[in-house]
């Protein structure tokens, strides 16, 4: 099933933030930046994406990350280091994100 544009520019974007890949410390707060907009379904699907990368450098990581985020909240220090490295990318919440309607 192809990924809604949307998603996908998000991906993209995630991939342009981490060349190298996600370091496991940072899915968890970069899915809880993600839920603020997103749908649970939405963020399991980038997540999904993500682990299918090449330069994911541990996809168990994903899953475990996805699991927690229903019970654990990050700090807003790791949700800051995040936004801050994807900001240094170009991030400013896309705005396909910060209107979305549905």
């Amino acid at each position: 099933m192809p990924i809604p544009p949307l998603l996908q520019s998000v991906i993209d974007f995630v991939r342009k933030g981490y060349p190298q890949g996600v370091p496991d410390r940072d899915y968890l707060p970069l899915f809880a930046l993600l839920r603020r907009r997103l749908s649970d379904h939405e963020v399991a699907e980038i997540a999904a994406a993500l682990a299918e990368d090449e330069a994911a450098q541990n996809p168990a990581a994903i899953g475990e990350a996805i699991a927690r985020l229903i019970q654990e909240a990050p700090s807003e220090a790791d949700v800051e280091r995040v936004r801050v490295r994807l900001g240094a990318a170009g991030w400013d919440e896309p705005e396909a994100l910060s209107q979305r309607t549905d």
